[in-house]
């Protein structure tokens, strides 16, 4: 489904990633580990369109689209629900997830779309009327992940779902990124909580300093020393 060749992404002078490759394999959920500052940001960020790659290719179900300007990712049928949330605060969580089904497929899906995203986080029914900036950070999570599925994508992107939340909640989160794949949608994990990670993945990289470093199933990665002591604190 995704295929990245080669790819390589510069701040100015100073390279983020170097020559990365990996692919997503149909319909699967696959995640991406690392330290901070190892590059994931950057790299879903780049598969998101929101950077421009200095080499590479990026090749999403059988199309180069390297090149396209950002918002032609979403219409290719990518979304990604960025670290922070960065939902407008002052808008209703209604208005917030109506925004991610702009596009004219979206839009004409926007009611079966509200109702699925509202059947995954049954706690954002009573909160449709209320400013998005008042929600708890889970509740907040739960709308930037519902706007990226109110695009209706085929490949949803994940970066750092976790981030700031209570172990309960990070639990219930990951539950439910399990459920949307399960329900058909590719998703691309990058999380620094390695084994929760692990344990909801069916497959994963390693990043490191810009590179991937390793790759194989949560148990084959589990298995080896390196991964475990660097990552795992084990």
């Amino acid at each position: 489904m995704l295929e990245v060749h080669d790819l390589q992404v510069a701040y100015g002078q100073a390279r983020a990633l170097w020559g990365v490759s990996f692919e997503l394999r149909g319909n699967e959920l696959l995640c991406v580990v690392g330290p901070n500052g190892a590059g994931k940001t950057t790299l879903i960020n780049t598969l998101a369109g929101m950077l421009r790659a200095s080499a590479g290719r990026i090749v999403f179900e059988g199309r180069d689209i390297t090149a396209l300007p950002p918002h032609r990712f979403c219409e290719a049928g990518i979304a990604i629900v960025p670290e922070g949330r960065r939902l407008f605060a002052s808008m209703s969580v209604r208005e917030n997830l109506e925004i991610g089904s702009l596009l004219p497929g979206a839009k004409a899906q926007r009611a079966p779309s509200m109702d699925a995203v509202l059947a995954l986080f049954p706690a954002l029914q009573p909160k449709l009327g209320q400013a998005a900036g008042e929600l708890s950070g889970g509740q907040q999570q739960m709308v930037a992940i519902g706007r990226a599925l109110m695009a209706r994508p085929r490949l949803l992107l994940l970066d750092e779902p976790s981030l700031g939340l209570s172990p309960l909640i990070v639990h219930e989160m990951f539950a439910a990124i399990r459920r949307i794949n399960e329900q058909g949608t590719a998703v691309l994990l990058v999380e620094q909580n390695v084994a929760m990670a692990l344990r909801v993945s069916q497959r994963a990289y390693v990043l490191e300093e810009g590179r991937m470093v390793a790759d194989g199933t949560p148990d084959e990665l589990m298995q080896r020393d390196e991964v475990r002591r660097a990552y795992l604190g084990v």
